[in-house]
């Protein structure tokens, strides 16, 4: 069993962890700028907005609501991604960006990191517009009121770049057990939040299959050589 184990997590995290640490050797932290400045722009940001002084402001420029013209959501978005929820640990949001931006910024390079986190920021942002317009009583609706909540900032490029890296490595069911984690937090709890989860994902979804099949055009149908799990390097900008 303890064979089967260790197999297992071979071919589940093996690529994943020698890309890791083929990246991140000899330039520890220099490796990964975009990371740390998002770690601290989200830190900065968390103490702004819990000041008498700076909440107006950071809600100025980052606080993306479905009821703001679609304008105003677009101009604040690229600072909305950086700005954590009010309501939750500070600390677990500044984890999880530590966390899945590194990975990422290591695997995929920064540009397409931070293309990848504003791709599901902004399916998020883009589908609690259309789920009120839909509705309560439809099965990807919202109620009205939810138009004056805030988006969920880092946590939907969190989500979206996990289960893109995890597409990338081979971690096939470490991004399975992501989506299911996050379909079950809707069910569990139905909320904004969520749901744009879910919505960022889906538009992460929809690049993954867009790039596979031009790879596949690319290559002529041709599949992986016998014996390997996918001759292609990881992205790397």
């Amino acid at each position: 069993m303890s064979g089967a184990v260790r197999g297992f997590a071979r071919r589940e995290w093996g690529p994943l962890c020698g890309t890791l640490r083929r990246e991140a050797a000899g330039r520890g932290w220099r490796a990964v700028p975009l990371t740390l400045t998002a770690v601290c722009l989200t830190a900065l940001f968390h103490f702004a907005q819990n000041q008498d002084w700076g909440y107006g402001p950071v809600q100025a420029v980052g606080a993306v609501r479905a009821e703001d013209p679609l304008w105003l959501a677009l101009l604040r978005t690229p600072l909305s991604l950086f700005v954590p929820a009010l309501d939750l640990p500070v600390w677990g949001a500044l984890a999880q960006v530590l966390l899945v931006f590194g990975i990422a910024e290591l695997c995929l390079g920064r540009r397409r990191t931070l293309g990848i986190a504003y791709l599901a920021t902004l399916c998020g942002t883009l589908y609690a517009r259309v789920g009120i317009a839909l509705g309560p009583g439809t099965p990807f609706g919202l109620p009205a009121s939810d138009a004056q909540v805030v988006d969920t900032g880092p946590s939907a490029a969190v989500v979206g770049l996990a289960v893109y890296v995890c597409w990338r490595l081979r971690a096939y069911w470490t991004g399975a057990a992501v989506v299911v984690a996050m379909v079950v937090e809707v069910i569990v709890k139905p909320n904004l939040a969520g749901k744009e989860h879910l919505a960022a994902i889906a538009g992460v979804l929809a690049l993954m299959g867009w790039q596979a099949l031009r790879g596949r055009r690319q290559d002529g149908g041709v599949g992986p050589r016998p014996g390997t799990r996918s001759w292609k390097p990881p992205i790397r900008s």
